[in-house]
Parts: C-alpha cells; structure tokens; sequence
C-alpha cells in the first residue's frame, strides 16, 4: 500500500456529525476530501484507527473512500471565524488524514438498500475484529454512492489503545457490543467468512497494514516502533482466535432473529 499525501488549499466546512468535527476540504490536487483531524478530542489515536481500519476494509475487499495523508499548514485557518474551528485546526497542524468525499452519497439504510447475507457477515466479522463499536441503526457508517455500498469512518475502532495497557485482554474480547451492529441480523455466513478472511488477513499483510502509520502519530510512548508492534500483536491475536468473536456473533444474532 503506498498513500498519497495532499495539502489542504481550502477549508469548506465542518462536518458536525460526532465529537471529532471533521470537515470538507479542498487539497492541492483539486479533489475534495473529509480531513480527520488531529487536534479533535481522542487526538491521532483517531487517526490510527481510522487509517487501520479503512485499510483492513479495504485489503478484505470493501468499498473504501480513497485514504490520503494531509498536510495541515500553519497559517491555514487564521481567517476562519468561528472560534472552536480555529482551535481545532491550530491544533491539528501537521499531518492529518483524509478520505475522498463522495459527492452526492446517500446513507445507507438496510430496509431501503438490503444487503445480501454474506456481505453482512463480511461487514460484522471485520468490525468485529476491529472492535469497531460505531457501525449501529442510530449511525450506520455506510454510504451509498453510484448504486454500490461504501464503508466510512472506523475511528470508534481499536478502543482498546484509549488505555494501554493489557492489551493481550482486549486481543481475546469476545466484543459483546458486536450485539448493536446494523447488520447483525443478516450476518447468517459468519463461519465461512471466518475461513475465507483468515487466509487474506495474514501476518504480513496486518504488518504492512500497521506499518503505513506515521511515527508523528504515534507519540504517547517512547519509540513509535513498540507502539506499532503492539498493535501488530493485538491484530494478529484477534485474527488467532477469531472463534471467540465469530461464537459471540453467533450468539447475539440467535438472540435477535
């Protein structure tokens, strides 16, 4: 994987959807883009789990907003009236991320859009092991544009880095708030996407994965290098044993249908 990095020529407007206050912006390579910024409330953690997860989406096949890194210059912003919004992009000079804005998208709604069962089942075994707690009714995360499904914003993934420690106990959670998830109630192939996505999944490709973060992110330890092995390690010890999070799937879906 090898991503593009833009600068950003033109804030357009804030995306008011959750805490972190993305935006829309205009990048020097004339393409629009959703910019997460650094400077928002969880900081680059957001950033981490944002760019690990679009890029284990899109590695098991999915629909993905083109990722770019995004140059954030020190002097952009000063005119921008509202206070909150120049705190935040003062904050979040440097590096940032974006994801390609698909104009016109519509969101997605399971009863207007149906998906089929094992695209379900792709979807919820991947969140799953992401722990990614942001794919629900009240906030699907899934867009459809030109007729296609499209997956956004992983940044709720990966929970477990908001604290750690002990990481080796969010690596074997059998995720219980998988319970919530939009698409649960289709997710009828989850044993046959569990042998189907370990095999893709592998430890290379989580290391290649995790090894696209950039070091200035990865700044609440010493040596960005641990940082990246312990999510390495924490990713493939969920791939491992997968069965702990496919058996609670399972369970919460019998519990629902």
């Amino acid at each position: 994987m090898d991503l593009r990095t833009v600068n950003v020529m033109r804030y357009i407007t804030p995306l008011r959807e959750g805490g972190s206050l993305p935006a829309l912006a205009e990048a020097d390579d004339d393409f629009k883009y959703v910019v997460k910024f650094r400077g928002a409330g969880h900081g680059t953690k957001m950033l981490v789990s944002e760019l690990i997860g679009c890029a284990v989406a899109q590695t098991l096949g999915f629909r993905v907003p083109e990722i770019v890194f995004i140059n954030l210059d020190e002097a952009f912003g000063r005119t921008e009236g509202d206070e909150e919004i120049q705190d935040l992009l003062k904050a979040s000079r440097g590096l940032n991320m974006g994801l390609h804005y698909l104009s016109g998208a519509l969101t997605f709604d399971p009863v207007v859009y149906p998906v089929d069962a094992l695209t379900a089942s792709r979807i919820v075994w991947m969140d799953a092991l992401l722990t990614n707690v942001d794919r629900t009714v009240r906030n699907t995360n899934m867009l459809i544009w030109h007729k296609e499904l499209w997956l956004i914003d992983h940044g709720a993934s990966l929970y477990f880095h908001h604290s750690w420690v002990n990481w080796q106990k969010y690596a074997l959670s059998p995720f219980s708030q998988i319970k919530d998830h939009v698409l649960l109630p289709y997710a009828s192939e989850l044993s046959a996407v569990d042998i189907e996505f370990k095999k893709i999944i592998t430890p290379d490709k989580i290391k290649e994965i995790v090894n696209l973060l950039p070091d200035d992110w990865l700044n609440w330890e010493d040596d960005p290098q641990v940082i990246r092995q312990t999510y390495i390690d924490f990713l493939i010890e969920r791939v491992k044993h997968s069965d702990i999070f496919i058996k609670e799937a399972q369970h919460a879906r019998e519990t629902l249908i």
